[in-house]
């Protein structure tokens, strides 16, 4: 074309009216399979995945809780972090490795003249043949929370006993409490409010 000129573009041709009795086509663009996987949440992308204070699950109980109870099931559980829950008010404890509750038994805990302390507490201290020097009491299967004394053992879990600041549970979920459980893991006792792990109450 003389000077090089270029052709004068057509318009575009005039959208066809809707609603003719034509199905509207979409066309969808189907993403590769790598993005496809990498929109799906994995453990390792999950903050909460390995968080141990995130319940995962709690056991199954039927029936009344009473004095004396306990439940115990660690099977297929992953390994991990140990957390102890202790509510005053509700008379229990329960035991949560990696998120899962694999223990929880019916209390004994402080009478009115020492109560049991409410905040987390490490545990400093395992003797499973150990003697209240102050009592002169057996407590077995003993994990010691405070340097005054209070811990949890084992104990003669009957209504209308108590403790002088302890936790007391039953002898045998003791024993299976006492094998899992290491020194530093934490114990966090709660009078039914809510609690943060710093040990700070505030009103459920």
């Amino acid at each position: 074309m003389p000077g090089g000129a270029r052709p004068r573009a057509e318009p575009p041709a005039a959208p066809p009216a809707v609603n003719q009795g034509k199905p509207i086509v979409v066309a969808v663009t189907k993403a590769p399979a790598s993005a496809a996987k990498a929109a799906v949440p994995t453990p390792a992308d999950d903050p909460m995945a390995d968080d141990p204070m995130t319940v995962k699950r709690v056991l199954k109980i039927d029936g009344p809780f009473e004095h004396g109870d306990y439940v115990w099931d660690d099977k297929g559980v992953p390994a991990g972090p140990l957390i102890i829950t202790v509510d005053l008010k509700a008379q229990t404890l329960s035991v949560f490795r990696a998120g899962y509750e694999i223990g929880a038994a019916v209390i004994v805990y402080g009478a009115t003249d020492k109560a049991s302390p409410v905040g987390t507490f490490p545990i400093t201290q395992k003797d499973a043949d150990h003697v209240s020097n102050l009592y002169d009491a057996p407590m077995p299967y003993m994990l010691r929370l405070t340097n005054d004394g209070v811990a949890i053992h084992g104990s003669d879990v009957k209504w209308g006993n108590a403790t002088h600041g302890c936790i007391g549970v039953p002898t045998p979920f003791a024993k299976l409490l006492f094998a899992q459980a290491k020194l530093g893991d934490r114990v966090i006792i709660t009078d039914g409010k809510m609690l943060d792990v710093s040990g700070a109450a505030t009103a459920s």
